[in-house]
């Protein structure tokens, strides 16, 4: 292979290597409405201390075919306007970490297929709190399997340039602590309807939470007809708004249901907190279609 030749390769293999690394990075840090990743089931899909509460379990569930190792540690997340997330070292001003007031076991674990294990945490250092929020993330990162020593390597061609990519997957579930009453209250805004490609219809809006909390719950979305009927067009479930951001903007797709004229009548957006006795609305709005 000539000169030309190796670096027309070597140019190929870097643009998949950046490519390849850009997707793992989404896998690891972007929010899944699942709690599932790759093989790994994790319930519940966050973790919260508030009042009297001081420990609790995560479960982790192999569903794949083969035994698979977890390494599990904390990290520290922003939340950006646009809903995605972003790494970081220091907290935002408004921002507190939870991590030094978590402890849990093991830090790894490895599961066979089919197979569960429960990971301990507990709430430390309590009564150096403060009101307010605090908040990590979980995060479970797959261990590559490695080769066993001794095994014989394979023959290679020494007359091209070769890479061997082991894709990494990775989870996070956040970790949060509040002290205190919650202020927290959120209200829509910037609703806005449009028919993508002329065939997908798409509903935009924007979050404005306040308070010291943050909020986390499901959207729904009805089609109110110009004769009442009301007919279920869009799900989303487990969208948050995290401290200390007072913005989200949130995009998503409705549904096309039959008998459903999206150039009349209303979309109305509800957004509900899950609660154990009763789903608390946390904020709700109206968009008239023409």
């Amino acid at each position: 292979m000539n000169f030309l030749s190796k670096l027309s390769h070597f140019r190929v293999l870097k643009s998949m290597i950046l490519f390849i690394t850009g997707l793992l990075i989404s896998v690891i840090i972007f929010p899944y409405d699942s709690i599932a990743q790759g093989d790994l089931l994790i319930t519940p899909r966050r973790v919260v201390f508030e009042g009297t509460k001081r420990s609790m379990d995560l479960n982790l569930a192999n569903t794949g075919k083969d035994t698979a190792t977890y390494a599990i540690s904390l990290m520290q997340i922003r939340m950006k306007e646009d809903g995605g997330f972003e790494t970081i070292t220091y907290p935002d001003p408004g921002q507190r970490f939870a991590d030094r007031f978590i402890r849990f076991f093991p830090r790894s674990v490895t599961l066979g297929p089919n197979e569960a294990q429960a990971v301990k945490i507990q709430l430390i250092r309590s009564n150096e709190l403060e009101p307010g929020e605090y908040r990590s993330h979980f995060y479970f990162r797959s261990i590559p399997k490695i080769s066993p020593l001794g095994e014989k390597e394979k023959a290679k061609d020494t007359t091209t340039i070769s890479v061997m990519l082991t894709p990494v997957f990775g989870i996070t579930i956040p970790a949060i602590i509040r002290v205190g009453g919650s202020t927290a209250r959120v209200a829509f805004s910037d609703l806005r309807f449009e028919m993508a490609n002329d065939t997908i219809p798409r509903f935009t809006l924007v979050f404005n939470r306040s308070g010291n909390m943050s909020v986390f719950g499901d959207i729904t979305v009805d089609h109110i007809s110009t004769l009442g009927k009301i007919t279920r067009v869009g799900m989303a479930n487990g969208v948050a708004v995290y401290t200390p951001n007072t913005k989200r903007r949130f995009q998503f797709n409705l549904n096309m249901v039959p008998g459903v004229d999206f150039r009349t009548g209303t979309l109305r957006v509800i957004y509900t907190a899950s609660s154990d006795v009763k789903p608390v609305r946390l904020a709700e709005a109206e968009l008239a279609l023409n």
